[in-house]
């Protein structure tokens, strides 16, 4: 075949020369194969982009609702917030390192000293972080600590335009504006009225959540000023870090309460090191890779909203009609100011 191949170009090219009718035809047919080749070629790559983008697609879908549930899975766990953090960053670094280790993962990136100082503390950070969000779902329901925390986008588009000096538009100020509306709605703290999650009103559990999204909002910051680090290995020494500075607070602090684990709890607590953890940062940084900035932000609010439906199924916590407006403000306002 490759000989009848290798003959008949030549035969096209020697008649293409000629004056013949014939010839220009043939030489017609042998460009319209040519170019269904090339179709078939360009055709074959965009099926391979579609299912690349489906998988990536599942992939991260799937870690927003597993980072949805993990309020759910603390209601079940006797720890104190400081011991679950901890067993948290411990199990998630150790499994997404083995992960990286199967996969030969190889990092070719250098890092120098001042990113490797500014990933371990804002790893720290985020030790603490996770601290404030587990109080806050044990001080109030798992929706409204969770929308709490979701005040983040807001905390850093307004700390933003006064450390980075980044433009602070009209859209970005009006939703500012519409989100912390919401936060008051949710948080129930309207002057001569109880609103919110089920009219609780519950001032710690808003102000650790809070707190929370604030300690979130740095460690976004703080990665702004790292630049470009592979996000895996960015990961791994974040979890790592909050790990360690968890480490001499418990012993200062707390007592590690292991006499009140069951062999269920000892279950949920890996599961919330491993798979909260480990697998979900594994799934969502798999994802990012074969997906538009745009898409990652809007689906990244899966995550809230599963939480609030799953709260409302599972552990039957009401939501007010202004507590779902609030919600709706907060939520809405997030997503319209990272739509660009």
């Amino acid at each position: 075949m490759p000989i009848l191949l290798t003959e008949k170009r030549s035969f096209c090219y020697s008649i293409v020369n000629g004056s013949g009718i014939d010839g220009t035809i043939f030489v017609d047919l042998c460009r319209t194969e040519d170019e269904e080749f090339s179709i078939r070629i360009k055709e074959d790559r965009i099926m391979e982009e579609q299912r690349n983008n489906t998988q990536s697609m599942a992939m991260l879908i799937s870690s927003m609702l597993i980072f949805g549930t993990i309020g759910i899975f603390r209601r079940f766990i006797p720890l104190s917030s400081g011991m679950l953090a901890f067993v948290r960053g411990l199990l998630g670094g150790a499994f997404l390192l083995l992960f990286l280790r199967i996969r030969g993962y190889k990092n070719t990136v250098s890092m120098g000293r001042k990113k490797g100082f500014l990933l371990i503390l804002s790893g720290m950070l985020i030790g603490i972080n996770w601290i404030l969000l587990f109080e806050a779902y044990n001080y109030t329901t798992v929706a409204t600590a969770t929308l709490c925390y979701y005040m983040e986008p807001t905390i850093v588009i307004l700390a933003s335009s006064l450390i980075f000096r980044e433009k602070l538009t009209m859209k970005k100020i009006i939703c500012a504006v519409i989100a912390i509306l919401g936060m008051v709605l949710v948080s129930g703290f309207v002057p001569g009225h109880m609103t919110g999650m089920g009219g609780s009103g519950d001032a710690r559990g808003v102000l650790f959540g809070l707190g929370a999204a604030l300690l979130y909002s740095s460690v976004v910051l703080l990665n702004k000023g790292v630049g470009s680090v592979d996000p895996y290995q960015r990961t791994v020494i974040q979890l790592f870090s909050a790990a360690l500075v968890l480490l001499p607070y418990l012993l200062i602090t707390e007592e590690a309460g292991l006499t009140n684990l069951t062999i269920r709890s000892v279950f949920l607590v890996i599961v919330v090191g491993i798979l909260h953890t480990g697998i979900a940062y594994a799934l969502y940084f798999g994802s990012i890779e074969g997906l538009k900035a745009q898409s990652i932000a809007i689906f990244s609010y899966i995550d809230p909203v599963s939480a609030m439906i799953l709260s409302a199924l599972i552990l039957h916590e009401s939501m007010t009609a202004a507590g779902m407006t609030g919600a709706v403000m907060i939520l809405g306002a997030a997503m319209v100011s990272e739509s660009g």
